[in-house]
């Protein structure tokens, strides 16, 4: 298992006090989400619901449909996560059992939430290391895309990988970074930064690059894509050059971000200024999420033959 050494004078996110949900300011504005009226404001739901035979069979067939595929293009981390909390032992996982589990290796909990959750909310959540996953699963009509993340994605797609220590404080300090991006306005741009890393990141093995994104592990189509199409760009992670960088929310990725290793990437965020980044943010973003700059450390150039002919709405083969 890899070991990270934090250096506590370079963690610019340590000493943010993480214990009451954080205030929005008045010119931060956010997804127009209705809470549910019997919900506090942490969203929480009092339980994990009980699910139907039929919901749990749908977990089944989506954990074998995967387990088909990621095989050798999903990251070991992931790989063994997998096989650490059991994810396969049949029906949706239990998250009381799941999070003991979790608790002992690295010390976080699988929370329900109904829906999407503010942004805000959501940091706080993962910046006291509990992962807020959805309380619902995908029908059989939309067994293979659903938009709005369910239990199998949040699941089977993130939870894994909070079984690896370097992973794990890197979505703890994502959380605490949260509240510099309330602060100048910039929660769009640390929301590149996870679309990016926690859903869309790969990563370099020995064998190869792989997927660690959960984006990229829930969904059949993009777990090859990612890693063996021709058209995507595969270009090495800069923070500064992502959290510029336009994404795509309802298509296979016309640009994936590479790193070495977790510790990589736990260094290259956690020890970056971002209040300093934040100041000399525009509002919006600068970066075509197709683009290709002269800076780049590129992995492959990416034909973009799959988002040229219209991608997922015109038919188009992922290729």
């Amino acid at each position: 298992m890899e070991q990270l050494r934090i250096n506590p004078a370079k963690d610019t996110t340590a000493d943010i006090d993480v214990t009451d949900i954080p205030e929005l300011p008045d010119d931060v504005f956010i997804a127009p989400l209705e809470k549910p009226k019997d919900l506090g404001d942490d969203w929480l739901e009092p339980q994990q619901r009980v699910y139907t035979a039929e919901e749990h069979h749908i977990w089944d067939d989506l954990f074998a449909q995967q387990m088909e595929i990621l095989p050798g293009r999903a990251c070991s981390a992931f790989m063994a996560g997998l096989e650490r909390l059991d994810l396969g032992r049949g029906g949706v996982p239990d998250f009381g059992a799941m999070s003991e589990e979790l608790k002992s290796i690295t010390g976080w909990e699988v929370v329900p939430v109904p829906m999407l959750i503010p942004d805000h909310v959501f940091f706080w959540h993962l910046a006291n290391r509990r992962f807020p996953a959805g309380n619902f699963i995908r029908t059989r009509e939309t067994f293979h895309y659903i938009q709005e993340p369910d239990v199998f994605h949040d699941v089977f797609g993130h939870v894994p990988l909070l079984t690896d220590p370097v992973f794990a404080d890197y979505m703890a300090a994502y959380g605490r970074a949260g509240w510099k991006a309330l602060k100048h306005n910039r929660l769009k741009a640390l929301s590149a930064l996870y679309w990016y890393t926690v859903e869309f990141g790969l990563i370099l093995e020995e064998d190869g690059m792989r997927s660690y994104g959960a984006g990229i592990l829930s969904g059949p189509t993009e777990a090859v894509f990612a890693v063996e199409a021709e058209s995507p760009n595969r270009i090495h992670l800069d923070v500064d050059r992502v959290v510029r960088t336009d994404y795509t929310i309802s298509d296979l990725q016309p640009t994936y971000f590479v790193i070495e290793s977790f510790a990589e990437l736990f260094h290259m965020t956690v020890e970056r200024d971002f209040n300093d980044l934040y100041g000399r943010l525009g509002a919006g973003f600068t970066y075509a999420n197709q683009a290709v700059l002269d800076v780049d450390r590129v992995y492959h150039i990416g034909t973009q033959e799959y988002a040229q002919r219209g991608g997922r709405g015109s038919g188009a083969q992922p290729v």
